[in-house]
């Protein structure tokens, strides 16, 4: 059989999305392999199936660590000393010490059947559990990365996976400490695995392979670059993520290794540019937001992770002001939704600045249409997939928002979007498709009950041992 051309299954729904604005009697033409292949409007024919709703490009998330998703609320405990996130970070120590491959792939699962009802549809898994207990090597040193991709083909998430090159416990090569043992490789180590996963998973359209040097604190810049060529050589546009500037700390001790910030350092001495995605960076001068957004790379922000663990505020308005691109990220799980997201990343400016409708300037404009916009383009970007447009040769990853969810009566358009994000309410998302398959049918996930039957076998051996 020629599969050049693959059958088509014709869509029609009341308006969509549709390249950065909605149309009404929109029609979209998906082909057999997951892609867009037309985009129109008109009267719906006999064989098209009518959604049940309005549809929106599926949203991706640049950011998850998908195994803290089992601990969150375990560091909500105060201390006389004060908590803040190296605490935070000795709280995730203990718990993933105790993870098997077979937790890792039932908690992400469990995550991104919770993403997906929520109207993620992409993951950029930030992917640093490499060894087993004692920090050796599995007899396939790939088992914990292919135990992510187990989990994403459960769910039908789409994947960006970012294995993470970690090698020192601070700044200027620092050893690490035991609760690091599970993270880490030798540079060779490290681009072997990359390789491996290429190799293993280079004609699934679902999944793309990029890396990240986990931190200045954590790679030295040998090793980083070293990193870095290494993927380019095998691929000229894979994602390139670095967590940066997240906490005070973390300035101050970049500042005393080398004498600049670590956006600064970045900008400087790495080859930043439209791969990169520099997450967090709240800890930046103004000089940095206009060069970060000069680069062409993303920011990415995770506000209710940032918000859990104090880390501070990304100066978005100074950010936006210069063009700069972001995208979202769940990072520690706290939360799921990505109008929670949004929410959290407007009203936080909108907090500091004693003003509303911070990230938008132009008069009439609507704040979270266009912070939704903003973070479809700049996660598609950061997640190296063809995702976050309903146009044609992109993946057919859509979100049907249901017109009848009380949050969503009588808006249309960019006010049903603004409605959706800042009403706070239970979540309007009632059908979800990843690469033309639906995920989510009536609100409920196709697999949600196995995988929930896994997680809680996971969490009963993890609270039992």
């Amino acid at each position: 059989m020629n599969r050049s051309t693959p059958p088509e299954t014709l869509y029609a729904a009341p308006s969509a999305l549709v390249q950065g604005r909605f149309i009404d009697d929109a029609l979209i033409a998906v082909d057999d392999d997951g892609d867009i292949v037309s985009v129109g409007r008109g009267a719906a024919p006999p064989d098209a199936i009518r959604l049940k709703g309005v549809v929106v490009p599926g949203m991706p998330d640049l950011h998850s660590h998908a195994f803290q998703r089992a601990m969150a609320g375990l560091a909500e405990t105060a201390s006389p000393a004060g908590e803040n996130f190296w605490s935070w970070r000795d709280v995730m120590y203990r718990f993933l010490g105790r993870l098997s491959p077979e937790d890792v792939q039932a908690i992400a699962a469990q995550l991104y059947v919770e993403l997906l009802r929520q109207g993620f549809t992409a993951i950029a898994e930030f992917h640093y559990v490499h060894n087993d207990y004692s920090g050796g090597a599995y007899a396939d040193p790939a088992e914990m990365s292919h135990r992510i991709v187990g989990a994403a083909r459960t769910s039908g998430i789409g994947l960006t996976l970012l294995p993470v090159l970690y090698q020192a416990s601070g700044f200027g090569g620092a050893p690490a400490m035991d609760g690091q043992k599970r993270f880490l490789k030798t540079t060779d180590d490290f681009i072997a695995l990359v390789e491996t996963l290429r190799r293993t998973y280079r004609d699934d359209p679902r999944i793309k392979i990029g890396v990240a040097p986990h931190s200045l604190r954590a790679v030295a810049p040998e090793a980083l670059l070293d990193c870095v060529e290494a993927i380019t050589v095998m691929d000229q546009d894979a994602p390139i993520h670095i967590h940066v500037a997240e906490q005070d700390r973390e300035v101050k001790d970049c500042l005393a290794w080398s004498g600049e910030r670590p956006v600064e350092w970045l900008l400087n001495h790495a080859p930043i540019d439209r791969r990169w995605c520099l997450v967090h960076s709240t800890q930046t001068t103004g000089d940095e937001i206009a060069r970060l957004a000069k680069s062409g790379a993303v920011a990415g922000l995770c506000p209710s992770t940032e918000a859990n663990l104090g880390d501070g505020v990304f100066p978005l308005s100074s950010y936006l002001k210069h063009r700069g691109r972001f995208g979202i990220g769940t990072d520690s799980n706290v939360g799921t939704c990505p109008a929670d997201e949004l929410r959290w990343l407007e009203y936080v400016q909108r907090l500091f600045a004693k003003q509303r409708n911070i990230s938008e300037a132009n008069d009439g404009a609507h704040t979270g249409a266009g912070l939704y916009r903003r973070a479809l383009a700049g996660g598609a970007q950061a997640c190296g997939r063809k995702i976050g447009e309903i146009a044609p040769g992109y993946r057919a990853d859509l979100v049907v928002l249901d017109p009848e969810h009380p949050a969503l009566i009588g808006r249309r358009h960019e006010s049903m979007i603004d409605s959706w994000i800042f009403s706070g309410s239970e979540t309007p998302v009632r059908d979800v498709m990843v690469g033309g398959n639906w995920v989510v049918k009536d609100r409920r996930h196709v697999a949600q009950d196995d995988v929930l039957k896994d997680y809680r076998r996971c969490i009963a051996r993890l609270t039992n041992d």
